[in-house]
């Protein structure tokens, strides 16, 4: 579902000279529907560059990265963005969402891009958000009112709502109590279960353990030094 292939990444300094400081090269990984892969690699390895760019925020500069049959190395915008929208799901560790706009709406959003129906996509986001223990009386309010743990369990039933073939997940039980961390791991294990491909950053180690399959060193795609 997911393969990358020989993935090189430098970015250009244009306020300092132009320098070029290479952060990626020869890159490989292959991800199998159901499997859950987690990145490792001390900080500043590229574990976020290489988020990014499977997401398509970042630019590739060689070697490709297929997801489904989406080159997002070569990809048109208007294809990056049907592919987020039907294929590729992302939770990340911060909410960004339109102010005003009542949770309930927020987290069915991904279901209506698809052409769910109202009704049906907010049980769906209902269903998420009781698991997820945001109490009801705050589904029609704002999510930018709330406390930073509420919004990123809102993030959580946002980035579930959708069935997606393939997942990219940073940090999704960072600052969670024992029973909302639960109720995410139960999440990514029924996301499993139907056939997802996920790929995560799980710095929670017994989470890590629970829910991957195997670990991925990013360290392993720096590029050699010149000697």
């Amino acid at each position: 579902m997911i393969e990358i292939r020989d993935l090189s990444k430098e970015f250009v300094l244009h306020n300092q000279g132009g320098a070029v400081i290479p952060v990626m090269a020869g890159g490989s990984l292959s991800v199998a529907p159901g499997e859950c892969v987690a990145l490792v690699g001390a900080s500043g390895a590229g574990k976020s560059t290489l988020m990014r760019m499977i997401y398509g925020n970042y630019l590739a500069n060689g070697g490709s990265i297929l997801v489904g049959d989406v080159d997002l190395a070569r990809a048109e915008p208007r294809e990056i963005l049907a592919l987020r929208r039907e294929v590729l799901g992302y939770v990340s560790q911060f909410l960004r969402v339109v102010p005003r706009v009542p949770t309930l709406d927020v987290v069915a959003e991904p279901l209506l891009n698809v052409g769910v129906g109202v009704e049906e996509a907010h049980e769906r986001a209902r269903d998420l958000l009781g698991r997820l223990n945001i109490p009801e009386r705050l589904w029609a309010l704002s999510p930018t009112t709330f406390s930073g743990g509420e919004q990123q369990r809102v993030n959580i039933a946002r980035g579930f709502a959708h069935a997606f073939p393939a997942m990219l997940l940073d940090e999704p039980t960072a600052s969670l109590d024992a029973k909302n961390r639960e109720v995410v791991l139960g999440l990514i294990e029924e996301a499993k279960a139907r056939g997802a491909a996920i790929i995560g950053i799980f710095h929670d180690k017994a989470a890590r353990e629970r829910v991957c399959d195997r670990e991925v060193d990013v360290t392993g795609f720096a590029p050699k030094a010149v000697a």
